[in-house]
C-alpha cells in the first residue's frame, strides 16, 4: 500500500476558508463592480463560468467512479484516472472550484472571488497537487509521467 498524498485534506478547507474571507471582505472592505452593459457581459460570463465548473466537477466524479479510485485527497490513489475531464486538465476538481468561485465573484460583483480565486488555486498547488504529484509518480511510474506530459496541471 502507498502513503498518502497529504495527512490533511486541505484543498477544501483552503476553497473553503477562501470563499467566506470573499465574502467577510466584501462587507468589511468592498471593491467597486462595473456596471453597465459591461456588468451585464460579465454576469453572463460567470454563468457560463459556473457551468463549466459543474461540468469539470461531474465529469471527474464519474471518471474516478468508473475507475473505482478515491476522490479524497488525504487518501493514496488506486488507480491513475486520464479520461473524462482529466483529459483535459490533471486537477480537474480543483480547476472546477476555482472555475466555480470566479463564476461566483462575476455573478455577484463580490471582486473578492477573482483574486481569492487564483490565491486558493496557488496555495492548493503547494499545499497539496504537488504531493499528489509525486504520490502519483511513486505510484504509477512510467505511466503518470506520459500523463503528465500529455496534460496540463491546470488549464
Amino acid at each position: 500500500m502507498h502513503a498518502s498524498p497529504n495527512t490533511i485534506p486541505w484543498p477544501p478547507l483552503i476553497y473553503i476558508a477562501a470563499i467566506a474571507l470573499s465574502i467577510l471582505l466584501a462587507f468589511a472592505l468592498p471593491l467597486p463592480w462595473i456596471s453597465g452593459l459591461l456588468g451585464d457581459i460579465l454576469f453572463a460570463t460567470g454563468w457560463l463560468a459556473v457551468l463549466g465548473a459543474v461540468a469539470l466537477y461531474v465529469s471527474a466524479l464519474q471518471a474516478m467512479r468508473r475507475a473505482e479510485t478515491t476522490i479524497m485527497a488525504n487518501r493514496p490513489a488506486e488507480r491513475l484516472v486520464t479520461d473524462g475531464a482529466f483529459a483535459v486538465t490533471r486537477n480537474p476538481i480543483y480547476m472546477g472550484i476555482t472555475l466555480l468561485m470566479v463564476g461566483v465573484g462575476l455573478i455577484t460583483g463580490i471582486a473578492w472571488f477573482l483574486p481569492l480565486a487564483l490565491l486558493a488555486a496557488f496555495v492548493t498547488q503547494k499545499l497539496a497537487v504537488e504531493r499528489e504529484e509525486k504520490h502519483l509518480e511513486a505510484r504509477f511510474g512510467k505511466k503518470y509521467r506520459d500523463y503528465a506530459k500529455r496534460v496540463r496541471r491546470w488549464i
